[in-house]
Order: structure tokens, then C-alpha cells, then sequence
């Protein structure tokens, strides 16, 4: 904050009627340890009364408001152990939420203001004790259990929080206009949404979208639209994704980060990305067919979902690492389901989210999904394409690390998959456990040596060799025979959702070269024909001509 900003801070501070649980007043006298006390305390009592910050203000006296001035300089004094005052604070405050330490010139006196972030999902403690307000005193927080359970279920949702200094001449004109594209695209089963947003100016369609409150911009329309310059808006939190591009031997070669609007950005992340084709294949492998390292889609909804449940008071920034080998995607802020199983297995809507103003702006503008079938989706993609599932590495409290491999780990894991199509997901998730050499229950070990999918010795398991042997010595059989109809269906439908309208030439050149090898051109064509009637009216359509044919989802309500 500039001079302006803090003078008008102080103005609006001093206007408070008392001191309360979130605003606490010091005319000189400071002492480390109780400042500490009294930033956290602030933190978690901003936390129960819904303040997007506390304030510890030095140089204006308790009780009269009068601005008095203070000596105190924060950036010269020490905390124990000799180190500088900040950073031994910093040390102290347990999970980091951050904290800001300003001072400046107001009514011709020194004022210092400590800013303080409301605790979000766990009491902030320092150096190992919580403390709260109790009115204008700072107490321990043990003393007050109904506090504390109120502070572990309570969050502010950072993302819906006005940014007052914003405008809408903030937002990037070319943002807006790809927002309203996907806003009518979201809703292109109502005629009569379709007809309204026409007649929409841009203030009326942000407050549809839920991006702006009453015209006025949040953080999370300044982040999906804001123009590039509009980050400052948001500090001190950080809205940046960047990619960096590393060799085998984790050295960088390459980066480049990219701000709001995040709606384009993405694309731009995306398209740095080498997503080659797999060509080289280890022997004996069952793999029919060339494919990318990476599906679009998946990288796609990994993103967004990092861009939806990053913390953005951590003041971190979301990374996209490429390796020869994969892509290492993290953003920082616990992963709230706790277990990405969880998620799997309830395959609904999430019960919390992180910044839920955010992620019902990118519903709206078909950014993600609110069924929850996002990462169940990713996982069901890469088995299609018999690749290793996504990594999700959740032992750090404050980072989600998801990993996408773009290589063939086990051959033995990808001619299992291919023999044996009818695997549930659990399953398939526990065998791809085993073939990373990552440890598994001894109940779940027990279940697959039953099934014969696993062998060895409990813990060290590999995939069934003998179950790779018998397919192993099949290739050509498989190559012969080809998948069953519903993968190729499937494939299908993808490329409808992905790029639609699609013509008969792009579906040819989807499946033709995945078709059996013993089939001609004219048996070829004819299965493509078959596939696509009984598909016909169900899930997808035809909008064009016979000649010329458009295919198109199907509405949802008639699929």
C-alpha cells in the first residue's frame, strides 16, 4: 500500500468505535513475544467474525484514537535467538498465512500497521499456542473449545471478496468476450438464457456470471479477466502460473510465467507444453496405436483445478514443471477431500471448496465441473489410453503435487489393462500402485493375488507376470482383433466434446488406423458407419447434412 492507501486505511480504523477482537491499538510500548500473541490472536479472531484482515496498530492511543506517533521500527528490532523481528515472527506463525508490516507518515507522526490474514481451515498458533480475542483482551484460545471448533469449520472465501480499488475498465476486453462464448456455451440448451445474454451489456452479463457483486469487481473476476497489469489489484496474493521446462538431468531450460486473465492464460500454458508422440514402444508391447504423451483434456482440468483450490492467501504460484518423462502441476493449500480415493469413490460434488465464489464463476463459464467428476474423469482417461494414473502427492500439509506421466512405466501393467478391459477403476488405481513401486495395504495385496493380477512376496508386488506372458505372446491377435465397440464409442463421443461439430473425415481419421488390420477400407468404413448409428439420437447428433455431416453433443436432458 502507497501513503493514500494506509492514510485511508488508518481513517476507516480509527473510525471503529472501539477497539474489537480484530483491531487492536498501541500508542510505543511493544515487546516480540506479544506481538506474535497478538497476531495470531487477530488472525483467528478475523477467522470467527468473517474479516478479510486484523490490525495491530502502533502510534495511535487506545480509547481517544489520537494519533501519538511511535519510535518502533520493526525492521530494526530482534526476536529472541538475535534474529530480525519479521522473520522470527514469520517463524512463529503456524500454518504461514502471511502477514504485512507497514509504516508511514499520518498526521505528522510515525504510524506502523501490522496487517494480518484471517486464519482459513486451523487456528494460526505462534510458536506452538493459539490465542483469540475475547472482546479487546488476548486470551489462549484452549480456554475457548467453541472458538476453536469454529475456526476449523469456519473459511473466508478469499475469492469473493471485493477488490475496491477495481473497475471494470480492470478487465481485459478480449477476456469478457471469450467469457460470454463460454457462458453461451454452457447454456446452449436454453434458448432463452442464449437470448437474454444477447441483450446483456457487460456490467449485466458479469453479475450473471457471477464474476461482479452489484457491478462491483472481485478477486476472482480479476483473476479469470483482469487485464495482465491488474495483479497488483490482488497483492499480496499472487496470480501466476508458470512453466518450466526442465531436461532428464533437472536442469532448466526454459520458462515463462503468464497472470490474469487466467481464462486465455490457459491456453497459452498449455501450448508450451511439447505433448509428443509416442512412437517408440518397448518390445512385446500390446500398444495398438501411436498416441500423444498427454491428453489435452487431462492437463486441461489439472490446470483448472489448481487455478480453482489454490489458496491464494499462501501467496504462492501455481507451477507447471515438464520433464522429458511427465508433467509435475502444484498449487499451494491442503487438498480438503483429504484422500483423492475419497473422490473416487463418493464421485459427487465436493462438500467444501476452498474459494467456492471462484469455482461457481468457472462453472459458469465451463471452466469446470460441479458434479465432482473432474478427477474421476482423469483417471478414467488415462486408463483408456492404458497410460500410468495421475500422481497425486499429498504429504505436504500446504501443497498439492499431481504428476502426469507421459511414458509406458511397466509394460506388463499396459498389456494387463488391454487383456482384461473390464477392471473397475479401484482396481486399476491399486495396480498402478504396484507397478510404481509404491506400497499398498496387505488387504488390498490379498484381494489382487486372489485375482491373480499381482506376484511376489508382500510388500515388494509386480504386476502379474504371467498374466503378461499369455498376452505378451498375443499381439498380433490383438492388433487383429481390435478393442471392443464401447472404446471406440467412446473415442468418439471425446472428440465430439472436445472439438465439436466434427465431420466424417475427422472421425475417419480418429479411428481408421485403430480398427482391426484384417478389416479392408470398405469393412472399415463400414464399422465407422455402424458405430456411429448406434450412437445416433443418443449421445450425439448429426446437425448437418448426410453429405456434410456436423456431429454434435446431445443435449444432456435427452442423453
Amino acid at each position: 500500500m502507497n501513503t493514500a492507501d494506509l492514510s485511508a486505511l488508518l481513517d476507516r480504523l480509527r473510525a471503529e468505535p472501539r477497539e474489537s477482537e480484530w483491531l487492536e491499538f498501541k500508542a510505543n510500548r511493544y515487546e516480540p513475544q506479544a506481538i506474535g500473541e497478538y497476531l495470531s490472536s487477530l488472525a483467528n479472531s478475523a477467522c470467527l467474525l468473517g474479516k478479510p484482515r486484523g490490525y495491530l496498530v502502533f502510534g495511535i492511543e487506545d480509547g481517544t484514537h489520537a494519533v501519538v506517533g511511535t519510535s518502533f521500527d520493526p525492521q530494526a528490532e530482534v526476536g529472541q535467538g538475535n534474529q530480525l523481528l519479521p522473520l522470527w515472527l514469520a517463524l512463529g506463525l503456524k500454518p504461514k498465512l502471511g502477514f504485512d508490516v507497514h509504516s508511514c507518515q499520518y498526521h505528522g507522526q510515525r504510524v506502523v500497521v501490522f496487517e494480518v490474514h484471517p486464519a482459513f481451515d486451523r487456528p494460526v498458533e505462534f510458536y506452538g499456542k493459539a490465542f483469540v480475542r475475547n472482546g479487546s483482551s488476548k486470551t489462549a484460545l484452549a480456554g475457548y473449545p467453541d472458538k476453536e471448533r469454529a475456526i476449523w469449520t469456519r473459511r473466508v472465501d478469499w475469492s469473493a471478496q471485493v477488490c475496491e480499488q477495481a473497475t471494470l475498465a480492470d478487465l481485459d476486453p478480449l477476456a469478457v468476450a471469450e467469457a460470454r462464448r463460454q457462458f453461451a456455451e454452457k447454456n446452449k440448451t436454453k434458448p432463452d438464457r442464449l437470448a437474454e445474454l444477447a441483450e446483456w451489456d457487460d456490467a449485466t452479463f458479469l453479475n450473471k456470471a457471477k464474476l461482479t457483486v452489484r457491478g462491483s469487481v472481485t478477486r476472482a473476476a480479476l483473476l479469470l479477466l483482469g487485464r495482465e497489469e491488474s495483479t497488483s489489484l490482488l497483492a499480496p496474493a499472487v496470480a501466476r502460473i508458470s512453466w518450466i521446462l526442465k531436461n532428464e538431468r533437472n536442469e532448466e531450460l526454459d520458462y515463462e510465467h503468464f497472470g490474469p486473465p487466467m481464462l486465455l492464460n490457459v491456453n497459452k500454458v498449455l501450448a508450451r507444453i511439447r505433448n509428443l508422440t509416442v512412437r517408440e514402444l518397448p518390445d512385446g508391447t500390446l500398444f495398438p496405436v501411436e498416441l500423444t504423451q498427454y491428453d489435452p483434456w487431462v492437463i486441461r482440468e489439472a490446470l483448472h483445478n489448481c487455478i480453482a483450490h489454490q489458496d491464494y492467501g499462501l501467496r504462492g504460484r501455481i507451477q507447471v514443471v515438464e520433464t522429458p518423462q511427465a508433467l509435475l502441476l502444484t498449487n499451494v493449500g491442503g487438498f480438503l477431500p483429504g484422500r483423492v480415493e475419497t473422490v473416487i469413490d463418493q464421485d459427487a460434488p465436493l462438500e467444501i471448496y476452498r474459494n467456492p465464489y471462484l469455482a461457481e464463476a468457472m462453472v459458469s463459464l465451463n471452466m469446470i465441473d460441479t458434479q465432482g467428476g473432474g478427477i474421476k474423469r482423469m483417471f478414467q482417461t488415462q486408463r483408456r489410453r492404458f497410460f500410468p494414473m495421475p500422481d497425486y502427492d499429498l504429504t505436504q500439509p500446504e501443497r498439492v503435487m499431481v504428476t502426469l506421466r507421459g511414458r509406458i512405466l511397466d509394460v506388463r501393467y499396459t498389456r494387463l489393462l488391454m487383456a482384461q478391459g473390464e477392471l473397475d477403476l479401484g482396481t486399476i488405481m491399486l495396480l498402478d500402485k504396484v507397478q510404481k513401486g509404491q506400497r499398498i495395504d496387505a488387504d488390498e495385496a490379498k484381494r489382487l493375488k486372489a485375482a491373480k493380477l499381482v506376484e511376489g512376496r508382500y510388500p515388494n508386488l509386480l504386476v502379474a507376470g504371467s498374466v503378461a506372458a499369455a498376452t505378451g505372446d498375443k499381439a498380433q491377435h490383438i492388433r487383429n482383433r481390435g478393442f471392443d465397440n464401447r472404446y471406440y464409442r467412446d473415442l468418439i463421443v471425446d472428440l465430439v466434446r472436445e472439438h465439436q461439430p466434427v465431420s466424417r473425415e475427422d472421425i475417419d481419421k480418429l479411428l481408421l488406423s485403430k480398427l482391426p488390420e484384417v478389416l479392408s477400407a470398405d469393412q472399415k468404413a463400414s464399422r465407422v458407419h455402424n458405430l456411429l448409428t448406434s450412437l445416433s439420437g443418443k449421445r450425439i447428433q448429426n446437425v448437418g447434412t448426410r453429405q456434410a455431416s456436423k456431429w454434435v453433443l446431445m443435449p444432456p436432458e435427452k442423453q
